[in-house]
């Protein structure tokens, strides 16, 4: 990200209060229990298995692990997820300073 830009999405996040997720373009994450999974600020469907969901956004891929897993709604950023979830990993572009999990 460009300094100056670095600095006026802190500023935003610091003196009005914006949520990062907002200003940042973060993804938001919601599990409820192990069966439900909700994906917010996405950018594409990577890998697409029962058992295996990659799905891509702003810090690198977001990994799901699982079974009988199935899409229960896509939109251009928002997607939901049902099944058994039992695993979900980060996987960090080299943007945002290496391949982490």
């Amino acid at each position: 990200m460009k300094p100056v830009r670095k600095r006026i999405n802190q500023w935003l996040t610091g003196q009005l209060q914006l949520p990062a997720d907002i200003i940042y373009d973060y993804p938001r994450i919601t599990l409820i229990g192990d069966i439900h999974l909700y994906i917010e600020n996405h950018e594409g469907l990577l890998t697409f298995e029962s058992n295996l969901i990659e799905v891509r956004q702003h810090l690198g891929v977001l990994r799901i692990e699982g079974e009988k897993m199935v899409i229960k709604n896509l939109l251009k950023k928002e997607i939901v997820i049902e099944g058994n979830i039992h695993a979900i990993y980060q996987k960090y572009s080299n943007k945002t300073g290496g391949e982490n999990h």
